[in-house]
């Protein structure tokens, strides 16, 4: 709901701040008192490009802000929010916390040379950010082609809530979102069926090489050491059986000697606690040499030259070193990555097992999918007389007994469902040209991208509202038919039958009186009363039968102050306001009998 709209520096108005209600709101004053400001206002904020001249004379800028409340009201604002600024429901919920309600405030400002900034909750944003977000939740009916209810995907909403079919339109969806998801997985891995086989050969190749040398760390480092043994075993074989006689086994082996000294200083230190350390220093010796004696002997007697096993050894080392230097890895590097390929193995053979897998599982998602469309499709069709009725009646209490309308169901083809009108002869036969079964064999062949187009978000088809606005006139789309206030009580009469299927926005009719003459004057009042039961209503008008049943009257007054001429605008209440309504039955509230029949229309 709209709580207030704040504009600065607009044309006439140098700075007025409006505050609406729940309900039916409505809005006067005499012609060109600049009430189409007020809709000029609320239109830039729905992202129109603004008109030269716009920013007031003097000025350098003008700015348009509007507040809403979005305690209990449509959701869809609200996810619309969750996918694209997530931000404000984090400020929401912080909000919350302090017992504040959730406002959104949505602003535009337009700079003398036509530069034009938009944000949101104080947050900058592009202007398709603007016009996407409040599109949900202000709709202008009125001069202007931009209302939501001449765009096919907006009339398809609305009748399926008209009708009740959510729970079709529910399991419709499940079953796209079934279908679809096996649908893209097989497009993918068809997509990438090339790259993938060949990617699969090639991390075959590398894991059976990593996987034939078959080493680890620890294996790697001891065939290293015992091929420098190897390598130098004629060399190693005396040289170390010399060492480890003059170490340990010749008469005046250096163990001997230590030996000794060991005995003299155990007698010596005897008492003596300055001899300890260098008592512990030669024991310590003796151990440790003894140790280099014992290894030095074992290797000194079992190593022999054995070129057939240096030669083994070299060619396993080889081959490691040659794959060390491939994959610029050492060989725990080289274990890792075989585990890693034998993972992506495994992944990419299940990717091929599951091409195969996917094709009868689509099928079979397919033809439940094209199940539910034609479910779907049953249930809109049965709902075309029922609606037509009911927007006749409304019209003809409008004023338009005249005008003809009619609904149109046809198959979505594309996207762009709105782009090109319903063929007329051959609506009927393309609803039917497509038995569910026929799709559901495994064999057809269908264009994801053709199947996404005829399966959309809310079913298989699409809506055209169609209207003949006078006698002799062919029906045509309603977005081409209209304009003016001819199209508001069009859309004032589409409203009052749909206006249970929408709810909680902020719909504002301008100029829905033009030629309308005093007696439809309280039919569409009633009609505006209806819509406002579950909707916000913002009314322009002339009519004193409309202004008596708003819960909210603001009037637009013009004022010359300092010779510079200035829009301001008023709420009114009490005898201002009886004054203001017998102004507009009368011309003039001098007239005791307009101020009478003002306090009857109040009254009533």
């Amino acid at each position: 709901m709209l709580l207030e709209l704040s504009i600065r520096k607009m044309a006439l108005i140098e700075e007025v701040a409006l505050s609406f209600g729940p309900g039916l709101n409505v809005i006067t004053g005499e012609t060109g008192a600049g009430k189409s400001l007020l809709v000029g206002a609320l239109e830039l904020l729905l992202g129109e490009r603004p008109r030269a001249g716009l920013v007031r004379a003097g000025s350098r800028q003008l700015s348009v802000e509007g507040r809403f409340s979005m305690a209990d009201g449509d959701q869809r604002p609200r996810r619309w929010l969750e996918k694209h600024l997530p931000e404000v429901l984090e400020d929401w919920a912080a909000e919350a916390e302090q017992g504040q309600e959730p406002e959104l405030v949505i602003g535009r400002s337009v700079s003398d040379d036509g530069k034009s900034r938009a944000y949101v909750n104080h947050r900058p944003v592009t202007l398709r950010v603007l016009r996407e977000l409040a599109a949900r939740l202000v709709e202008i009916h009125g001069q202007n082609d931009h209302q939501r209810l001449l765009e096919p995907g907006e009339q398809l909403r609305l009748v399926d809530t008209f009708g009740g079919l959510e729970k079709p339109l529910e399991q419709y969806r499940a079953a796209r979102e079934r279908w679809l998801e096996r649908a893209l997985r097989h497009e993918q891995l068809v997509r990438e069926e090339n790259d993938r086989r060949d990617r699969l050969d090639l991390a075959r190749f590398q894991c059976a090489e990593i996987e034939a040398v078959g080493l680890d760390v620890a294996q790697r480092a001891a065939l290293a050491a015992e091929r420098d043994l190897l390598r130098h075993a004629d060399r190693l074989r005396g040289s170390l059986g010399g060492l480890v006689e003059e170490l340990c086994d010749s008469e005046d082996a250096l163990l001997v000697r230590l030996q000794r000294a060991q005995r003299r200083i155990e007698a010596e230190a005897r008492g003596i606690a300055a001899l300890d350390g260098p008592k512990e220093s030669i024991e310590q010796s003796l151990i440790h040499l003894e140790e280099a004696g014992r290894v030095l002997r074992s290797i000194a007697e079992r190593v022999e030259p054995d070129p057939a096993r240096l030669e083994q050894i070299e060619s396993r080392l080889a081959e490691c070193e040659r794959l060390e230097r491939k994959y610029r890895m050492d060989t725990a590097g080289l274990v890792a990555h075989g585990l890693v390929l034998r993972a992506e193995v495994a992944r990419l053979e299940e990717d091929e097992r599951s091409l195969t897998d996917l094709e009868p599982e689509i099928a079979q998602a397919r033809a439940e999918l094209l199940g539910h469309g034609a479910a779907l499709r049953r249930a809109r069709k049965a709902l075309a007389s029922k609606l037509k009725r009911a927007v006749s009646k409304n019209l003809a209490d409008l004023g338009l007994e005249r005008a003809v309308f009619d609904l149109r169901l046809g198959q979505r083809l594309s996207d762009d469902d709105g782009a090109a009108p319903i063929p007329e002869e051959a609506s009927e036969q393309a609803l039917e040209s497509e038995a569910p079964e026929a799709h559901g064999h495994p064999d057809r062949r269908v264009s994801l991208a053709a199947d996404r187009a005829r399966f959309g978000d809310r079913g298989m088809d699409r809506i055209e509202f169609l209207l003949a606005a006078n006698p002799g006139e062919g029906l045509a789309r309603l977005r081409d038919v209209a304009s003016g206030g001819e199209t508001a009580r069009i859309m004032l009469a589409l409203r009052s039958v749909l206006c249970g299927a929408d709810r909680d926005r902020t719909l504002v009719f301008d100029e829905i009186d033009a030629g309308v003459g005093g007696r439809l004057g309280p039919a569409v009042g009633a009609h505006l009363r209806t819509i406002a039961t579950k909707n916000q209503v913002l009314c322009v008008t002339h009519l004193p039968a409309i202004a008596a049943l708003a819960a909210t009257h603001l009037r637009v007054v013009k004022t010359v102050e300092s010779g510079r001429t200035t829009t301001r605008v008023e709420e009114l209440s009490g005898k201002p306001r009886v004054e203001e309504i017998a102004d507009m039955i009368a011309g003039g509230a001098a007239h005791e009998t307009a101020r009478a029949e003002a306090r009857r229309l109040l009254k009533q």
